[in-house]
This record gives structure tokens, C-alpha cells and sequence, in this order.
């Protein structure tokens, strides 16, 4: 049994992030494309880094469940890495909102349960959020107080 990684976001930044910090773990790469986890998962095993590629939609609560129990598998869940998400360039704002806002609340939520004692995480996050104006106190506290479930119901969106 090893610690283990979970990288969401089979991207050039998470992968950089999990050679730096992954090194003796096991690293679990999920990404919504099989062939993008494969790849990082091939690049970093041939490195010489224990991975798995796993297919995982953000913008879903099951399939964030199943990678996090792919992960447990091997060991204990230690780190998160999650660089997945979607931008303007590539999807409607619908879209952009499940996977950024709502599937990020849901990822954190659910490794939040099983995450080992010392366990740590980072989210990569766009500059996207910068192009709009600052939120109120009362608008941060809708966004990092409602369970996710709720979350795209917020008039604010």
C-alpha cells in the first residue's frame, strides 16, 4: 500500500504538479477524456512514477466517487490535485459553471471525507475569474457555504 494521488486534469500543469509532489505514490489520473489520462499516465510512467488513468467527469458526483474508490485501492488518499476545468473557449457558460463551481464543491466535499489525517490538495483555477468584479461578503459566503447540490440554483449565477 502506498499513499495515494488523486489528479484531476490529465493537463500540463496537474501533470507537472504530481512528477513534483507524487514521487513514491500512487498516482491516479483521472481526466472526462480515457486517452488524455492515458497518455499522462504512460508520459509519467515512463519516468518512473506508479500511475493509473481513469476516466472522470468533474461535472459528476458518481464518477468523482469512482475515481476516489480506484484511488483507495491502493492505499490512503493523501494529496489532491485538481487542474480540471473547462474556460470560455471551450464551453457555455451552463458548462463552465457544473464542472468549475459545481464539480470542484463536489470533489472537495468527497475527498474531504476521505482524505488521510495530514492529507493536503490544491485547485488550479483560471484567470477567468479575474475579468469580473469582486464579489460581496455575502456573495463569497453563497458560494463557499452552499452545498453543491444548490449551488447552479444561486440567483447570483
Amino acid at each position: 500500500m502506498k499513499d495515494v494521488m488523486l489528479l484531476t486534469g490529465a493537463g500540463q500543469i496537474g501533470m507537472a504538479i504530481a512528477r513534483r509532489m507524487g514521487y513514491g505514490m500512487k498516482i491516479v489520473i483521472g481526466d472526462k477524456k480515457a486517452e488524455h489520462a492515458e497518455t499522462v499516465s504512460r508520459m509519467m510512467s515512463e519516468a518512473g512514477f506508479d500511475t493509473k488513468a481513469v476516466e472522470m467527469d468533474l461535472s459528476s458526483r458518481e464518477s468523482i466517487q469512482s475515481m476516489i474508490a480506484e484511488g483507495q485501492k491502493y492505499g490512503p488518499v493523501a494529496m489532491l490535485v485538481n487542474a480540471a476545468g473547462v474556460s470560455p473557449s471551450q464551453a457555455p457558460v451552463e458548462a463552465i459553471l457544473k464542472v468549475d463551481l459545481y464539480g470542484t464543491a463536489v470533489l472537495l466535499e468527497e475527498v474531504g471525507k476521505v482524505i488521510a489525517p495530514g492529507g493536503v490538495g490544491v485547485t488550479i483555477s483560471s484567470q477567468s475569474g479575474h475579468r469580473m468584479p469582486a464579489l460581496t461578503p455575502e456573495e463569497d459566503e453563497q458560494l463557499a457555504c452552499t452545498p453543491p447540490e444548490e449551488l447552479l440554483k444561486l440567483s447570483i449565477l
